[in-house]
């Protein structure tokens, strides 16, 4: 089974099974340091687009992503709140590396609090973000705010997005891979982009 397939996942954990482990892979990525290679944007929209085949509910779906990306990024707040600081000494592993909060930082002191917004659309500055406004002790309401924004346009707009897709074009799911992989091309190039400038300083 792999989360790169939310088919396998519904099939393998059934109707509700399926929901939960999205719901999970959502949270993880938006708030816990071990979150940011998941394929958040992704699994989203093959999530709607299975939604309109009748294996998922898209507003179980969307009203749950919702919710699990607003709770994982207030996870994400706490922690940089409470424990920012400590991160920068602990040593690089497989799952955490202190080059992604600094990248991270950078994104945050160039677009400010629209950085909780953005930020969503952009793979491992998606799970760090937070964590960099918790370490900046970003004013709490004002993060909760584009919180609440972010996490809606996120969820719902890629859920949603899958979701027309499927029920509009006649034998979509031929196109389904291509039109992910995509997605995540997308998603990943602004990130690719950034590492080139860097390396070209």
């Amino acid at each position: 089974m792999s989360i790169l397939e939310p088919k396998q996942l519904v099939e393998s954990l059934g109707f509700w099974g399926g929901h939960l482990a999205i719901w999970a892979i959502v949270f993880a990525e938006s708030g816990l340091l071990v979150g940011f290679f998941l394929p958040g944007d992704s699994l989203l929209f093959a999530a709607g687009f299975l939604a309109s085949q009748g294996f998922l509910n898209i507003y179980a779906l969307v009203v749950g992503s919702f919710i699990c990306a607003v709770l994982g990024d207030n996870v994400g707040y706490a922690t940089g709140k409470r424990f920012g600081h400590k991160l920068f000494s602990k040593e690089d592993s497989l799952f955490f590396h202190k080059n992604h909060i600094v990248k991270a930082q950078k994104f945050y002191e160039k677009h400010g609090t629209k950085t909780i917004v953005m930020a969503r659309f952009l793979p491992v500055v998606r799970t760090f973000a937070p964590i960099v406004a918790g370490i900046g002790k970003m004013d709490y309401p004002t993060f909760f705010k584009f919180n609440l924004i972010g996490g809606l346009v996120w969820t719902s707009g890629l859920s949603i997005l899958g979701f027309v897709l499927g029920k509009s074009i006649p034998d979509v799911d031929q196109y389904l891979l291509p039109i992910t992989l995509a997605i995540v091309v997308i998603s990943i190039a602004p990130s690719i982009l950034h590492l080139l400038k860097e390396r070209q300083k």
